[in-house]
């Protein structure tokens, strides 16, 4: 019976709220893509030079922040790269069918105009409040929007959403896979998961921004290996896989054992979802570590942006894809994370593909977890001012330990009604600051020509 109210909750989580607010977001990155004369197409080339080719060539001198584009955007990938690259991909394919990895690529695509767009804004608003400089939608609604009430209700929905997805369910995703793959109790992980998290946390965002810059390409790099041995070992199941993928994103093809209703709706429906949930395009959390960063110019650091998307989705999430369908693991009948164990143990010797899944699964966690404390204590700090950081702090560490114990299906289903209150202040402001974005844009580009 339990599973069953769980089942129900779920589904009734993903039309209510989830895919309601999808649609806004899928809406909103389709309108700034237009006006923005499709920025993340039209100038992609120049995006990978300035950015990942920017750590190929010397270090110039950056103007004031309080860490590297390359750290803010580390920072902004530990919070975004967790679970759903993972068993959020492997549950829309088993609720959607293969197609639901093309709605995936369609909402990413579109969402690289959004991420742009909110922090570019971010850095023109952002602040020095006494010796940090902070930035995020809370400021640009309030000094570009001219929307002080905005502002207070993101940063109040933001505190309050990173406690559930930011803290409490990354922990218990930790727990869940530490002992499932090492039998260690879920206790004792919450014990060591918050004694680490208190080491980094505590020194604020320049030390969360330095392991992150540290563990995010570390864990990738496992992670793609294991990806691409498999892809190399299926190689001749990929033809066929694009061709499902493209095929069934039009008319539709359920799972073994999956949602019956994998029609074409549903794979729309499921991959938009997951899609946009996975790179938190618009959801308003990556632009306040990338407000933090040291950057010539506001569409320098949006730019960041737009790959932070194309690692995360176009790249991290579509490998996930391709092992699940190539490997046929998606036809077991298993779902979420499970159905990604059945695949890499199907294309990796021994029981590696457990271990990739499993460490991939708890690292992307914890670095996550490290993100959206700095998250969720810059909006309480916009609320309550500074005096309220310590608090923050020592009750995000004690709650770590809370997550991991606990059995959080309702958790989950706050942080999805949470993200959303979190998010449509912040389209609103997208949406209305859309003509301040265009034009800092434009002025950009002209003068680069």
């Amino acid at each position: 019976m339990a599973e069953i109210g769980e089942t129900i909750l779920r589904h009734f989580d993903v039309a209510v709220i989830v895919f309601p607010l999808s649609l806004f977001m899928l809406a909103t990155g389709f309108f700034l893509s237009r006006r923005l004369q499709f920025i993340q197409l039209r100038h992609f080339f120049l995006t990978v030079r300035t950015t990942l080719g920017s750590l190929l060539v010397k270090k110039e001198r950056l103007p004031a922040g309080e860490i590297t584009p390359f750290q803010a955007l580390s920072t902004a990938l530990a919070a975004t790269v967790g679970t759903g690259n993972i068993a959020g991909v492997a549950t829309a394919i088993y609720l959607g069918g293969p197609g639901a990895v093309f709605w995936i690529w369609v909402s990413a695509f579109l969402g690289m105009a959004t991420k742009y767009s909110e922090i570019l804004l971010a850095v023109h608003y952002r602040t020095r409040i006494k010796n940090e400089i902070v930035g995020g939608p809370m400021y640009y609604l309030a000094g570009g929007l001219k929307s002080p009430l905005m502002a207070v209700l993101f940063a109040l929905f933001g505190s309050l959403a990173a406690f559930g997805i930011g803290n409490m369910v990354q922990a218990n995703s930790v727990a869940d896979a530490v002992q499932a793959s090492f039998g260690v109790p879920a206790f004792l992980t919450g014990l060591l998961l918050s004694f680490f998290s208190a080491l980094i946390i505590l020194g604020g965002i320049r030390r969360i921004a330095r392991v992150a810059s540290a563990l995010v390409p570390l864990m990738a790099f496992f992670y793609v290996a294991g990806s691409l041995i498999i892809l190399i070992s299926f190689r001749q199941q990929l033809p066929g896989v694009l061709v499902d993928i493209f095929a069934s994103a039009f008319r539709g093809r359920a799972a073994a054992g999956g949602f019956a209703g994998a029609t074409v709706l549903g794979a729309w429906r499921y991959g938009i979802s997951r899609g946009i949930f996975t790179n938190e395009a618009g959801l308003g959390s990556a632009p306040i570590a990338h407000a933090a960063a040291r950057t010539p110019h506001p569409v320098s650091q949006g730019l960041w942006g737009i790959m932070e998307v194309f690692i995360d989705t176009h790249f991290i999430c579509t490998l996930t894809a391709l092992v699940l369908l190539a490997t046929g693991a998606w036809q077991t009948g298993l779902e979420g994370a499970s159905m990604a164990v059945e695949a890499f143990n199907r294309g990796l010797p021994g029981n590696a593909g457990h271990y990739v899944v499993s460490l991939g699964l708890i690292f992307f966690a914890f670095t996550t977890l490290l993100s959206w404390s700095y998250y969720g204590e810059k909006c309480l700090e916009y609320l309550l001012g500074n005096r309220a950081v310590r608090f923050y702090r020592f009750l995000w560490i004690i709650l770590i330990f809370i997550g991991a114990v606990s059995h959080l299906q309702a958790i989950w289903t706050a942080a999805d009604i949470l993200n959303g209150l979190m998010a449509l202040p912040n389209l609103v402001g997208l949406l209305g600051l859309s003509g301040v974005i265009c034009r800092i844009t434009k002025d950009y580009f002209c003068k680069r020509d």
